[in-house]
């Protein structure tokens, strides 16, 4: 494992280097750019200085303000690129100008035809090692005390860190979604800059391929995701993706913290995609969207339909083919149902053909849209959120925050952030949505129709709203926990931000912490190599 630098200032503030693939607002194809874009600020009043290393994406670049050139460098065999600093959006952020690979528009890993970039491994491999040479500090005056890396494209870093046997940084992985694990040929080590011998049980080979997420699993200080029962469901075959056996080796330097939202983007009284603003908790506010929205979607305009709503990536992770199944089921004259999402084309289609089937109760927009899926929560009686499985999940957090009740399967961090209808909970008055298990649509269909039957309760369904409205849905104590566990891992005592004066926020202090180890992860993943072949993917792209 790599070695670190003993720390000397343990009462300074902590600077993180974030390393991601998507960032809101430049780029974001889900909850992972909405994270990446909004824990900054929240980590910053914890005394936590962070830096975001983005690849160099069209829209990246536009957005830099007086982006300075800091570096040039080859990261890796026949790649060449500039390190740009600068500001945009408020963000303090290091961004890989490097042409070739990411200066191509649209989505970040997907070509025009819908397919994945044959070079996503160089491209990813490429952020992972910029990332690395930055926690080795050779970057003068860049050097992090911690980095945070986020999903498969930024996990190789730990591994570079690892095979070059340098002083460096100390490396937290999160997993924001395990299913996608980056796996790619053997062939490509090379082209990845990674000696032979990396490739083996202790190192990157994932089921024979190189195996971005898996070495960053190994070899990081610690590892989160985004919340505590999918931290314990990873952990078991069913949802370990092939990666149980490793997560259960190191379960001790695994731990869940749910995510959370930026509470000023998310404010109806604020948020310019709400026609009719209102503020948090008001419900009667809520109305005038109602009839706005059902509109603008070209449906009966009735304040007394049960207007549900989806807004979703529409994909077998994310249960939309259960819902579809029971649509014809679900949908009478005193139910409406809008669909928000894109995803894989067989359900886009499927969706479409019931809305044309259905045209009255059913509307559909297939294709991303941030204002849509906004206007949704301000606007639908109840969101559907019939996942699979779901790591965290943000629409459930903004849902209650607007006064829109979720429906959601019992897995993952619904069922973490979610208090089910029952009896109990609503004689305790604190009920905040629906939850069903397990995931199949006839649970999914009576899930529906007890929040149909409550909805024709309105003091009751009123209750629910506003309890809703009452959870803290925003980073703060997430952010709290996140920098405790960074002060761990640094060694560094707990301290609270009354003892940050403006001196020691602007002060740089050494790298701190000791060396982590995995290795107690060969047997379990040996283990689990043998008792299964291939685990790609089951509900889109192995990678």
């Amino acid at each position: 494992m790599h070695r670190h630098q003993q720390e000397q200032e343990p009462s300074g503030p902590i600077r993180v280097l974030s390393v991601a693939s998507e960032m809101f607002p430049f780029v974001k194809t889900g909850g992972l750019g909405d994270v990446v874009g909004s824990l900054p600020a929240a980590l910053h009043t914890e005394g936590v200085l962070v830096t975001t290393l983005l690849p160099g994406y069209p829209a990246v670049l536009d957005a830099l303000e007086g982006p300075v050139r800091v570096a040039e460098m080859s990261p890796l065999p026949g790649v060449e690129i500039a390190l740009l600093e600068g500001y945009a959006a408020g963000h303090r952020l290091l961004v890989i100008d490097c042409p070739s690979l990411f200066r191509r528009k649209g989505n970040p890993y997907l070509a025009p035809d819908g397919t994945d970039w044959p070079d996503n491994g160089l491209r990813f491999a490429c952020l992972s090692r910029v990332a690395a040479s930055l926690a080795q500090g050779h970057v003068p005056g860049r050097r992090p005390d911690l980095v945070m890396t986020h999903d498969w494209q930024a996990a190789l870093t730990g591994a570079y860190l690892h095979y070059d046997g340098q002083p460096a940084a100390p490396v937290v992985q999160t997993i924001h979604n395990l299913a996608f694990q980056g796996r790619f040929p053997v062939a490509d080590l090379e082209r990845f800059g990674l000696p032979p011998h990396a490739f083996s049980i202790d190192g990157v080979e994932c089921y024979g391929e190189v195996g971005f997420l898996k070495a960053g699993l190994l070899f990081a200080a610690r590892i989160v995701t985004v919340s505590p029962t999918y931290a314990r469901e990873i952990q078991s075959p069913e949802w370990g993706m092939g990666l149980d056996g490793l997560l259960r080796s190191r379960a001790d330097r695994l731990r869940g913290i749910l995510n959370g939202i930026d509470t000023n983007d998310w404010n109806p009284e604020t948020d310019p995609s709400v026609l009719f603003p209102y503020q948090v908790g008001d419900l009667a506010g809520r109305r005038p969207n109602k009839r706005a929205f059902q509109a603008e979607f070209g449906l009966r305009q009735d304040p007394d339909v049960f207007l549900l709503g989806l807004v979703s990536r529409l994909t077998g992770q994310k249960g939309v083919d259960i819902l579809a199944d029971i649509i014809p089921h679900i949908l009478d004259d005193r139910t409406q149902l809008v669909v928000v999402g894109s995803g894989e084309v067989g359900m886009e289609r499927a969706l479409a053909r019931l809305a044309r089937q259905y045209p009255d109760r059913l509307a559909c927009h297939i294709g991303y849209s941030e204002q849509l899926g906004h206007r949704i929560q301000a606007s639908a009686d109840a969101l559907l959120l019939p996942s699979r499985f779901e790591p965290c999940g943000l629409t459930q957090l903004c849902a209650v925050r607007y006064g829109c009740v979720p429906i959601a399967s019992r897995v993952g961090g619904l069922a973490d952030t979610i208090i089910d209808a029952n009896e109990a909970a609503m004689a305790s008055d604190v009920a905040t949505g629906f939850l069903f298990s397990p995931v199949d649509g006839e649970t999914l269909a009576g899930a529906i129709r007890r929040a149909a039957t409550l909805y024709r309760q309105p003091a009751r369904w009123a209750g629910l709203q506003r309890n809703g409205a009452r959870y803290d849905v925003s980073w703060g104590r997430k952010a709290q926990e996140y920098a405790r566990l960074f002060r761990r891992v640094l060694g560094r005592a707990e301290v609270g931000m009354a003892e940050f004066d403006q001196s020691s926020m602007r002060r740089r202090p050494p790298l701190a912490g000791p060396a982590q180890s995995a290795r107690n992860a060969r047997a379990s993943y040996q283990a689990a190599r043998r008792g299964r072949v291939r685990a790609n993917d089951p509900f889109g792209r192995p990678g």
